[in-house]
């Protein structure tokens, strides 16, 4: 039983207080009295690989399980010690699925399995009985479930897996043509001598360290130099593969896009016929989306003590239930209840169709109004612009330190522990007013190495980023400014309808959304065609280089208008909902996936190629699974057939026979690239329609 629940070790209480009061109050170490250096460094190892996954979230877990069943030797980094992501290190353990999806279990073969597993450990899919989502499980059986799923993996593919915990690249090489990444240099971190273990602090007050090459008080590095192995598996022609290895960006940020200088977009897009619901004119790179610290609170029978924070003042008039129907604790513990025993013997509760809420269950808190941190200025951005890392000097040799601003991550984790305490003990609400919040006292915040989090302070390893650095394609004759998905691509918006866009767009903007959107019908078009009366496509659009799919509404966590973003009587900054609604069934094209400048490199996650309104829909569980099996296949394809990725869609949209050998390879491994019955043919898209 989960006896974390129940009490926590006198020493976890003692170090946690500790932690508390001078992490969250102070900002110093537990144990550290003073940053400094070591005189000795120690050897740095070699290690080989076929490919180097970078980032163990969930696009880069599933990038190494399809690597492992292809038999290759990979190499899986992360700056936490666990993987999976979304899932695990994050917190956020509830599965977003479109309901169709779900319903025909329409997702990559090792998401189906993850699924699969959670139903064995748990007799169902959840073991909490949620209502955002048919799965909610604890983050720790996340981790759990896929290091057991690449440990099989292994076996069954016999591929060799190197885990790197802890792990952070620091600094690439290239080939003397500055094509090829041809090694990577990273350091992995450990507790050092008589210092309280890793996870016992949050990560803003280690991040610095972490990214430092020199041993400290408090961590202790190792060096380690990533190279290119010997192939392990055959290669289909006679000459060697035009490199041996791949290096796959799976971080949560888009760190190996921002250290390898190749382009990419940051924020919010300039207005366009393509992004037409931006509310800017020119890129705004400081707003995206926000960034959550997840924790876990449980319901007790009886009122516990509620400390209050002394930064609480601070963050309590950003809190809020949001809108009327999600007034009162349950609505919010039941959202995201993660455990709760027996659930279903229980009565359910009326508002929400789930089961009542006893003592002993848990609930993971993922909340807009709550611990949500959105910052969207120049000021208290998160990640940092190109601009900005260029002045910071980061981009330098050897000065990368992850292009994260700390301030900003300590005030997000502070924003989620006052957010607990306004749940407990909070009597104001931002947006319904007075007398809507109500005390709740029979709860605790859940904290404990062996808690569900697995960190001493309670917070997750890692916060949830929803929105990163995205690259920009390679120019072709269809995309001269770099190739790259658009809102138009997915969005079910009926523009015509809608009188915002016609009103607000200029005229010829808007006649070319128009025309963008007429679907086959574009070429029997004339010129001066009235735009109101061209018919709008019913789906979204068909890529020839598809190596995955992804489907979830564009959903829109905005920056807020004014820093901080706690600000008493801040607001979201105006317009960026504008786009949120529905999205189509969408795909994952390789070209998405292909950077600019650097050959072997292979984009997943976050990151591909897309604006800020698409990256909404391409965001959640299932896309990063896809987007990362799909990496994965791609990058053993490419080795064994000895090409480069981008010599597999170069020539579109002429025929590409390898391309339709590598789609072929996935839909038989049961790795959709399409969804059943979705063509340039079909205009009933209704079955599929989120």
């Amino acid at each position: 039983m989960l006896n974390f629940v129940v009490s926590c070790r006198f020493w976890q209480r003692a170090l946690l207080i500790n932690v508390l009061a001078t992490v969250f109050v102070t900002g110093q170490a537990v144990g550290v009295k003073a940053q400094g250096r070591s005189p000795q460094q120690t050897p740095e190892p070699t290690v080989e690989c076929e490919l180097l996954i970078v980032g163990a979230g969930f696009a880069g877990t599933a990038a190494a399980y399809e690597g492992l069943l292809a038999g290759r030797t990979v190499c899986l980094t992360d700056i936490t010690d666990w993987v999976g992501g979304q899932v695990s290190s994050q917190g956020t353990s509830a599965l977003d699925e479109a309901k169709r999806m779900r319903e025909k279990h329409f997702f990559p073969r090792g998401y189906n399995e993850f699924r699969d597993r959670l139903v064995k450990k748990y007799g169902s899919l959840s073991s909490g009985n949620c209502w955002v989502s048919v799965s909610c499980f604890l983050p720790s059986d996340g981790h759990q479930i896929l290091s057991t799923m690449l440990q099989d993996a292994a076996k069954k593919g016999k591929g060799t897996l190197k885990w790197f915990p802890n792990t952070v690249i620091k600094a690439l090489d290239y080939s003397p043509d500055g094509r090829q990444i041809s090694s990577a240099i990273a350091l992995q971190h450990a507790p050092a001598p008589n210092i309280p273990p890793l996870n016992t602090e949050p990560l803003s007050h280690l991040i610095e360290d972490i990214y430092r090459p020199e041993n400290s008080a408090r961590l202790k590095k190792q060096q380690i130099r990533f190279i290119p192995s010997t192939p392990s598996t055959p290669f289909t022609p006679s000459t060697p593969p035009p490199t041996p290895w791949y290096i796959l960006e799976a971080t949560e940020t888009g760190e190996i896009i921002a250290l390898a200088d190749v382009p990419y977009r940051l924020g919010l897009d300039p207005l366009s016929h393509i992004d037409p619901s931006s509310p800017v004119k020119n890129n705004d790179s400081y707003c995206t989306q926000g960034f959550t610290y997840t924790f876990v609170m449980e319901r007790t029978a009886t009122p516990q003590p509620q400390p209050e924070p002394t930064f609480y003042p601070q963050y309590e008039p950003y809190f809020s239930y949001e809108n009327s129907n999600n007034v009162g604790i349950d609505a919010v513990f039941t959202y995201r209840r993660i455990w709760s025993p027996d659930f279903q013997k229980r009565p359910k509760a009326t508002r929400f169709g789930v089961a009542t809420v006893l003592p002993g269950d848990l609930s993971m808190q993922n909340w807009t109004w709550g611990n949500d941190y959105r910052p969207g200025n120049q000021q208290d951005n998160l990640i940092y612009s190109r601009e900005q890392l260029q002045q910071r000097g980061e981009l330098e040799i050897g000065g990368w330190m992850g292009g994260l601003r700390t301030e900003t991550l300590r005030r997000g984790e502070e924003n989620a522990i006052a957010y607990y305490y306004w749940l407990v003990a909070g009597t104001t609400d931002s947006r319904l007013g007075d007398g809507v919040k109500q005390p709740a006292p029979n709860h605790r915040y859940i904290t404990g190495l062996d808690s569900p989090m697995g960190t001493l302070h309670g917070l997750s390893k890692y916060p949830y980023i929803r929105e990163a650095r995205r690259i920009i394609g390679r120019p072709t004759f269809t995309y001269p400014h770099g190739f790259a998905m658009h809102e138009i691509d997915v969005s079910q918006i009926d523009y015509g309808d809608e009188a915002h866009y016609k009103e607000t767009l200029p005229p010829e903007m808007y006649r070319k959304l128009r025309k963008s959107l007429a679907g086959l019908e574009f070429l029997k078009l004339p010129d001066d065609v009235d735009p109101d009366q061209i018919p709008r496509r019913t789906r979204s659009t068909i890529y020839p280089d598809s190596v995955g799919i992804a489907q979830y509404a564009m959903d829109f966590h905005p920056c807020m208008a004014e820093a901080p973003p706690e600000k008493p009587g801040n607001e979201e900054r105006p317009g960026v909902r504008q786009a949120h609604g529905p999205a189509y069934p969408g795909q994952i094209p390789l070209r998405a996936m292909i950077p600019q400048k650097i050959d072997n490199l292979i984009i997943s996650g976050k990151s591909i190629a897309n604006s800020t309104i698409a990256a909404a829909a391409y965001r959640v569980h299932p896309f990063e699974w896809s987007v990362g099996a799909a990496a994965g296949v791609t990058a053993d394809f490419a080795l064994k057939e000895g090409v480069l990725p981008y010599q597999l869609v170069d020539d579109l949209p002429r025929r590409e026979p390898l391309l339709e050998k590598l789609r072929s390879r996935l839909e038989t491994e049961k790795n959709p690239t399409a969804f059943p019955n979705t063509s340039i043919f079909n205009l009933n898209w209704d079955e599929w329609k989120s």
